[in-house]
């Protein structure tokens, strides 16, 4: 439900030192000025200037991708974005990961009484900030206010839509044995950003999430080498062992890789040790893998490296034939191990 084109209201909310309070969300002049005053002067555009209860849009011809996707990530603020920057950039690359172009984006605010209403106001702009670099407009939403106590702050809830090019048909059951697997950047990045804070911890060195929007690096990728793609993930809760441990077992093959291929920042891989975490199970947010065919591989980990987004991509390794579906890594120590999936909970409310 589009409730963001709500006007012609009077009077201002005291942004600098209200709250937010159930008559926010009580469908009344309150929830109109709250949407006025924050949502639709961070996120105005054409269609939620239209003020209706939905958004009307062209569907280019060809295969449509939709996803869907939840934020509660603890705290809302860490070093290198917001629970709103996130929500945005994680959308953006579950469409991405079809190989698609990002068209359209919802948003659902579900907001605790007695939220700051500066705070809303930070995470709503950084939403429209980050729609508008990436070329994504957020064209429709909804804002439910709950009890004090039933929220922890807010909650985020996206759904996203695009177009998958022709010819185009990444699936996870389409790895095969040779195929290289590439990952676009360093990891860790964010679930350590997002802990440290959230531990209080500091380092010699900032930790910053690596957040990002990847549809344009995506882009590039394809341009080249979309024909030798085979799969495409963004490692978010779990990793790159979920990732890779998912994409084995719909594939039915298993994975050799290199631990020492797989770039991570020295100060990530400290803060690392000093919690106890497993870099491979820590989630990312502005990182993909790709499986690609070994006749591609080369070609398409060129054009990764070109884009400021995968500057520091690496082939990591190649797809097996495995019955058991392992995915195994050569160690740094010269041995081998096996990489699981997760079990349990490492970092809860990473996203």
């Amino acid at each position: 439900m589009n409730k963001m084109g709500v006007k012609a209201y009077t009077w201002k909310l005291d942004i600098a030192n209200g709250r937010v309070d159930l008559s926010h969300g009580a469908g009344g002049r309150a929830m109109g000025q709250l949407i006025e005053d924050i949502f639709h002067k961070a996120l105005d555009n054409d269609w939620l200037r239209a003020g209706n209860d939905q958004s009307t849009f062209a569907v280019p011809s060809g295969r449509m991708v939709m996803t869907t996707d939840g934020y509660v990530v603890s705290p809302l603020f860490f070093p290198g974005g917001n629970i709103g920057t996130l929500a945005v950039h994680g959308t953006i690359n579950d469409i991405a990961m079809a190989g698609a172009v990002p068209l359209y984006l919802s948003a659902c605010f579900i907001i605790e009484e007695g939220f700051p209403l500066a705070d809303l106001e930070c995470i709503a702009q950084s939403m429209g900030d980050a729609s508008r670099e990436t070329g994504v407009p957020i064209i429709t939403g909804d804002t439910k206010v709950v009890e004090r106590g039933k929220a922890d702050g807010v909650f985020i809830s996206t759904a996203g839509v695009g177009r998958v090019p022709d010819g185009l048909d990444l699936r996870a059951d389409a790895a095969q044995p040779g195929d290289a697997v590439i990952i676009s950047g360093s990891i860790g990045d964010h679930g350590v950003a997002v802990m440290s804070k959230r531990e209080n911890l500091e380092f010699d060195t900032a930790i910053i999430s690596d957040s990002a929007a990847l549809h344009r690096l995506v882009a590039a990728m394809v341009a080249v080498g979309g024909k030798h793609i085979r799969v495409m993930r963004d490692p978010t809760r779990g990793g790159i062992a979920a990732t890779l441990n998912e994409i084995a077992n719909q594939s039915k093959i298993g994975f050799h890789i290199d631990e020492e291929a797989i770039p991570l920042k020295p100060e990530v891989a400290a803060a690392c040790e000093f919690l106890g975490l497993d870099p491979l199970n820590v989630a990312n947010e502005g990182k993909l893998v790709a499986v690609v065919a070994p006749d591609g591989a080369d070609v398409v980990l060129a054009a990764m490296q070109a884009h400021p987004l995968g500057a520091e991509a690496m082939l990591i390794g190649h797809a097996v034939a495995d019955e058991n579906c392992f995915v195994q890594m050569a160690t740094s120590f010269g041995g081998g191990r096996i990489v699981d999936w997760l079990s349990g909970e490492q970092l809860p409310r990473i996203c």
